[in-house]
C-alpha cells in the first residue's frame, strides 16, 4: 500500500499546469503552442513531456530515429540500432527504485542487449545493471565519500505474444547479483501479463517473488501482486505513438513500478485508470482520471497533469 500512496502523491503534483507559449526546439523549430489547439501539420516528433515544474522527458533524434531521452535530474538514456530495429540501450542517471515518488540519491546504470526471433519481433532483453552509493562519513569527516559500485545485477527479460493477435503477452523478469567467473544466482522475479480491448491495454496483472531455484528456474509464490486497469479510452492518437515499441517496452522495465505505465502501449488514451494492491484481504482500487486536451490533428496535447509538445518531423 505504501507504493500506492506515494503514487498518489506523485500524480497530485501533478494536477496545476502554467501555460507555455511558443516554444522553439534545438533547431529552432516552432513548437505546438499550449495556449491553443492549432497543433501542427504534416508528420511530427514527440519532444517533450513537462509539467509545471519540470520536463519530464526531452527526446533527441537522429534523422527520423529517436536517438537520445533526457529525463529527471538530467539522466540519459542513448538508443542505438540495427538498421531501423534497436539493439542497445543504454542508461546513466537516477531512477525511483521504492516507488515513492522521488528519486533515489544511488546512481543507476544500466545496459540492454535486444534479442529478435526470426520475424523480427523482440523476444527478450539481456541487461546488466550497476548501482552506486556514497558510503556514510567516517569520523571525524561528517562528508559521505564518493560514490562507489555497490551492486552489479544481471536481469533476463522474456517476452511472450498471443498466438492468435500477435499481441504482447506477458514479460517475465529474472533478477540476481552478478559475479566475476560464476555463474548468475538469480534471486527474484517478476511478471506482467496484459489483457487488451481492440489495440489498447485494459488490464495488467504484475506479480513478484523470490526465485528458489535456479536449475531449472523455480518460481515461489509471490510476495506482491498488483492490479492496473485502463478504461474509458478515447478515440484520438496518443503522444506514445511516436515512439518505437521497443523502446516503450523498455522504459516499462525501468523499475518494478513503473510497469504503471503499461497505458503507454496503446494507440488510444485511457481517461480513467486504477491501480490495486491484490494481497490484502479486501482490495480497494485506487483511480485516478483525467480530462484531455487535443489539437485539430486529434493528437492528445494534455493528460493527467502533464503536457506533450511536439515538433515537426
Amino acid at each position: 500500500m505504501k507504493q500506492i500512496f506515494y503514487f498518489i502523491l506523485l500524480i497530485a503534483g501533478f494536477s496545476s499546469i502554467h501555460s507555455c507559449k511558443n516554444l522553439l526546439d534545438e533547431d529552432g523549430n516552432p513548437l505546438l503552442d499550449l495556449n491553443n489547439t492549432g497543433g501542427l501539420s504534416g508528420p511530427r516528433a514527440l519532444y517533450k513531456e513537462i509539467t509545471d515544474k519540470t520536463t519530464l522527458a526531452e527526446y533527441q533524434y537522429s534523422g527520423l530515429l529517436v536517438n537520445r531521452v533526457i529525463t529527471d535530474s538530467a539522466s540519459i538514456t542513448d538508443i542505438m540500432y540495427s538498421g531501423d530495429r534497436i539493439s542497445q540501450i543504454n542508461f546513466r542517471g537516477f531512477l525511483d527504485l521504492n516507488g515513492n515518488g522521488k528519486l533515489d540519491k544511488d546512481s543507476i546504470s544500466y545496459d540492454r542487449q535486444f534479442n529478435y526471433g526470426n520475424n523480427s519481433r523482440l523476444q527478450s532483453i539481456s541487461e546488466t545493471r550497476s548501482v552506486f552509493r556514497r558510503p556514510p562519513p567516517v569520523p571525524p569527516s561528517t562528508k559521505p565519500g564518493p560514490q562507489t559500485l555497490f551492486a552489479s545485477e544481471k536481469y533476463i527479460h522474456t517476452l511472450t505474444y498471443n498466438a492468435g493477435t500477435s499481441k504482447l503477452e506477458s514479460i517475465v523478469t529474472i533478477k540476481g547479483a552478478e559475479t566475476i567467473g560464476g555463474p548468475i544466482n538469480y534471486t527474484e522475479y517478476s511478471k506482467s501479463e496484459f489483457t487488451y480491448v481492440g489495440d489498447n491495454v485494459s488490464k495488467v496483472l504484475n506479480v513478484s517473488g523470490p526465485v528458489t531455484s535456479n536449475n531449472p528456474i523455480v518460481y515461489g509464490a509471490p510476495t506482491e501482486k498488483y492490479g492496473y486497469e485502463y478504461y474509458a479510452y478515447d478515440q484520438q492518437i496518443s503522444p506514445f505513438t511516436l515512439l518505437p515499441q521497443v523502446y516503450k517496452i523498455s522504459r516499462l522495465l525501468a523499475t518494478k513500478s513503473s510497469i504503471k505505465e503499461s497505458l503507454i502501449l496503446s494507440p488510444n488514451s485511457p481517461k480513467r485508470w486504477s491501480v490495486t494492491d491484490l494481497t490484502v484481504n479486501i482490495p480497494q482500487p485506487i483511480v485516478m482520471s483525467t480530462n484531455y486536451v487535443y489539437d485539430l490533428q486529434t493528437y492528445m496535447t494534455k493528460g493527467y497533469g502533464i503536457n506533450y509538445i511536439y515538433k515537426p518531423q
